[in-house]
Order: structure tokens, then sequence, then C-alpha cells
């Protein structure tokens, strides 16, 4: 495995934002470069980068009508899937909540309503990555979920209202894929080579991302064939625009775990520091 330097923040006392691509479920279980390389990132934490207090995760997972947060104190490990090994219905992942730092997001965030969920458990796009980043859950976990009557514009206007977190010491967490047309997926091979066209967008978005072209990243669907192609639904997409709403002047942008899983399914994830 290829060691990745993750930069400190450039500002003392500031927390890191994440994006994860999380791809299947069996990552969760199965020692792969992709669950590896999420395992090297979570030892830095505590090391060169400071250990979040709180994770708050917004998955591709957690879809609802209206916006929720979780105030759990102890969340559910969901099993939204189906179709898998046993061995991957028996994952456990006992992380705290935070109802507290959901207090504090419900009343800061103004022009958007938040609404608390005492049953909003952890799904898979959660507890599969944190599992590698955290492995001891001792990180107080909640999750923001996706409206699905809201614009990928709105989305971000949201996610810019959350970047106060930052400085309180609560990373922010996104799961999804950038690539994701299951459609199109090769399901026999794990390893099979992407298509042009999801190949064509990851390297498109690469682009955009480190040339900070947030605009037009909200705009996904103006993007082209390939775009269509990559984004048939939005929901594993739009948790990186909560991600790079949070990007700063001075933050560095490091990617890792840029490859494919299935042909179709982009895996590319970035750490703001």
């Amino acid at each position: 495995m290829t060691s990745i330097h993750f930069p400190p923040p450039a500002r003392r006392g500031k927390m890191p934002a994440m994006f994860a691509g999380h791809g299947s479920p069996m990552n969760a279980i199965v020692p792969n470069p992709f669950s590896e390389t999420l395992a090297q990132l979570g030892l830095q934490f505590g090391a060169s980068l400071p250990k979040p207090q709180a994770v708050l995760v917004i998955s591709a997972h957690q879809l609802t009508r209206g916006t929720f947060i979780s105030t759990a104190a102890k969340p559910e490990t969901v099993h939204d899937f189906g179709g898998f090994p046993e061995a991957l219905f028996q994952v456990q992942y006992p992380a705290k909540g935070s109802p507290e730092t959901a207090r504090r997001i419900q009343s800061h965030v103004e022009h958007f309503k938040i609404q608390p969920d005492t049953a909003m458990g952890m799904d898979h796009g959660a507890w599969a990555v944190l599992m590698h980043l955290f492995p001891n859950a001792d990180v107080p976990v909640l999750q923001l979920s996706l409206d699905t009557a809201l614009a990928p514009q709105q989305h971000f206007a949201l996610a810019k209202a959350l970047r106060f977190l930052r400085d309180e010491g609560v990373m922010i967490l996104g799961s999804g894929n950038i690539v994701h047309n299951l459609r199109r997926a090769n399901f026999a091979s794990p390893d099979a080579p992407p298509h042009d066209w999801a190949k064509a967008f990851d390297e498109q978005v690469k682009t955009l991302l480190m040339n900070g072209n947030a605009d037009t990243l909200a705009s996904f669907d103006t993007l082209g064939e390939a775009a269509k192609l990559s984004v048939p639904t939005s929901e594993h997409y739009l948790p990186m625009l909560y991600v790079i709403a949070q990007q700063l002047p001075d933050d560095h942008l490091t990617f890792f775990n840029e490859a494919f899983q299935h042909a179709a399914i982009s895996m590319r994830s970035f750490l703001l520091t």
C-alpha cells in the first residue's frame, strides 16, 4: 500500500472535512486498498491531524422529506441493504451520539429548518467508513439527512451554513460516490476497468475541485453526457457538495482512493485540512 501524506490544517484548531467514496458495503469487512487507506488516515487523527470531538455525517443513504438531524444518545447500527453475507449484518459500530452538537446546529442554522430525529441510526454510508477511521468507536457520531425536495444549489447553501463546526471540533464527513451508476456496473468484477464516460467525469470533477469551482460542481446537471451517466440520481453525489462547501482559501486538498469499483463506481475521496 502506498503511503499517503495528509497535510495538517493550515490553521491551528481547524478540523478537517472529508469526502469518502464508500462503494460496496463489503468494503466494511473485506480488506482492500480502499479500507486500508481509510485505516491509514485514521491513525493520523490525534497525531498530525486533530482528533474530532464529534463527526457529522452526510450520507447518500439517509434520504428524507425535510432535513433531519440525529439526536439519539446511542444511534443504532442500521444494516440498510440485502443480499450480502451474514457477517456484514453482524457488524456493530457502537459510537455514541451527540445530541448537544445536534442542538447547536439547529440553533445556528437559521435559513433552513432542521428537525430533530431521536430514532435515526447510522446507515452503512456512515459506519462502513467510520469503522476504519475510528475502529474503537470513540468519537461521537450524528447524521444530517438529505432532503429530497432541495435542489443541489440549496444543499450547497445549507452546507455552507455548517462551516462554523470546523472551529468547534466537529469533522464533517460526506459519504457517497462521485460516479455511481449501478445499472452500468460490472458486479462480476470489482476490479473491472472504468467505463470511458465514468473515468472522464471523475477526472472532470477532480479538475473542478482543484480549481475551486464549487458552483459548477453544484450544477453538475449542466456538465454533459458523461455527467448524466455518472450521476443518474443525485443522492451519492450530494454528500460531496457538503464537503466542498467547507473549503476555505488556506485549505490543503488531498485526494486518496483514486480508483473505481465495478467499472461504474468511483471511490475518489479527498480531505480538506
